[in-house]
């Protein structure tokens, strides 16, 4: 509703599938350097050039996404069963160190290996076995950069989760999904009408997402897997902004079909809309608290777009957004601690902020100007969001502070509406 780019807002048949052709891929482009870096030497696997995809590059391209990790040269070349020379390592400045191999099995799978030591303290950290067909050999990288992530800061990783977006090319919409750091695309649905608005459920399972086919906004609910998709809101006027509630049984919509746009929620599976929203003016764009109480969403009862706070059971809205005259777009991080939002400067600027809902501090995350749809990763350490920059339309991650960025790129398409999803997969 309050998406300023007016392309995929446009009133605009739908040909669905989970089976169509992959997207390009995109180019990880990291900029900035976070102020805590561990350094970490990550060997070559034995044997990984003999598999279809190298296991190393994408495990150290996903910990120097993070911005925590510091590459150091590791020396002599040996796999996870070798015993490295601590003191050389040392020497070297590494505070840990990766090595692993990769054996392709007798049914055709391959036997993906690692093992994590801590160099400082001359100690085994452990490590894992994968067997994997070929065409998982990228998740399992991303699974072990998961597990060294969390050994060495205690947090989850969120390398193995998946994004999914919205992009317009040869006058057709898309919705993908994809790898957390944009590889390996694929179509979940395909149309000449827009889509817009993705949402993950919470266990990952399906999507949620409004599609213009009929010529009016209507919200469908997808299963991931097999395409599988039902209608849950197709009422009189408008359907959109569709927002999961943390059990994933409830979804909070924005419906016209009393007059005004107005928030709602209703079944999983569709069924009788419950009004939460009292209110003449815009109401939309809702995002659950993650204990489910509550809701963040956009309104203009006070003049201009600002986020408010309301009980999903009644209650007055509280106004969150005082700074700015255009604040819209709201994501709550996971620990229910920080407001992502855009923020409208000026006249045609728009960057992603944070809020510190405790102090009410900002932060401006971006340094582009054009930003849209900012959210959360599962472990609320970093942000997806759109932007616009070098003249093309971007998907950008980023920590909560803007100092670590990576740009993922795509070619000759528009790419919209970013949500990241949960963790499992």
């Amino acid at each position: 509703m309050w998406n300023r780019r007016n392309a995929l807002g446009a009133l605009g048949a739908l040909g669905t599938t989970a089976a169509l052709p992959a997207l390009a891929q995109f180019r990880v482009e990291i900029a900035g350097i976070g102020a805590t870096q561990l350094p970490i030497a990550l060997l070559r696997f034995r044997d990984e050039e003999n598999s279809s995809q190298p296991i190393s590059p994408v495990i150290r391209a996903d910990l120097e996404r993070s911005g925590l990790f510091r590459f150091v040269d590791g020396a002599a070349q040996h796999d996870e069963t070798g015993s490295p020379s601590f003191n050389d390592l040392r020497g070297r400045g590494a505070d840990a160190l990766v090595a692993g191999s990769v054996a392709r099995l007798a049914d055709g799978r391959f036997d993906v290996r690692y093992k994590l030591w801590d160099v400082v303290k001359g100690s085994d950290l452990g490590g894992q076995s994968l067997a994997v067909p070929a065409p998982d050999l990228r998740l399992a990288a991303h699974r072990i950069a998961d597990a060294i992530y969390e050994k060495l800061t205690g947090e989850k990783g969120v390398f193995a989760t998946r994004i999914a977006y919205v992009t317009k090319g040869g006058g057709r919409y898309a919705l993908r999904v994809a790898d957390a750091d944009g590889e390996g695309g694929q179509v979940a649905v395909t149309s000449g009408e827009p889509i817009i608005s993705p949402a993950w459920s919470p266990n990952g399972k399906e999507l949620a997402y409004v599609s213009f086919e009929s010529h009016k906004p209507v919200v469908y609910v997808q299963d991931t897997s097999t395409g599988a998709r039902r209608q849950v809101a197709n009422f009189r006027g408008s359907n959109s902004a569709p927002a999961w509630s943390p059990d994933g049984q409830t979804l909070a919509v924005t419906l016209s079909r009393e007059g005004g746009s107005q928030i709602f929620l209703m079944p999983r599976e569709g069924g009788t809309p419950r009004r939460v929203t009292q209110s003449s003016a815009i109401d939309t764009e809702p995002a659950f608290t993650p204990d489910g109480s509550a809701l963040y969403f956009v309104s203009d009862r006070g003049g201009s777009p600002q986020i408010y706070r309301q009980p999903v059971n009644g209650g007055n809205a509280e106004r969150v957004t005082f700074n700015g005259s255009y604040n819209i777009s709201p994501a709550i991080s996971p620990d229910g601690k920080t407001l992502a939002f855009v923020q409208r400067q000026g006249g045609s600027t728009f960057k992603v902020m944070t809020m510190d809902l405790a102090s009410g501090n900002l932060t401006t995350v971006s340094d582009t100007s054009d930003d849209e749809s900012p959210s959360f990763s599962p472990n609320g350490r970093f942000l997806i969001y759109a932007t616009r920059t070098r003249g093309q339309e971007v998907l950008m991650t980023s920590t909560l502070d803007g100092k670590i960025r990576t740009r993922l790129l795509t070619s000759g398409q528009d790419i919209r509406e970013p949500v990241w999803g949960p963790f499992g997969r």
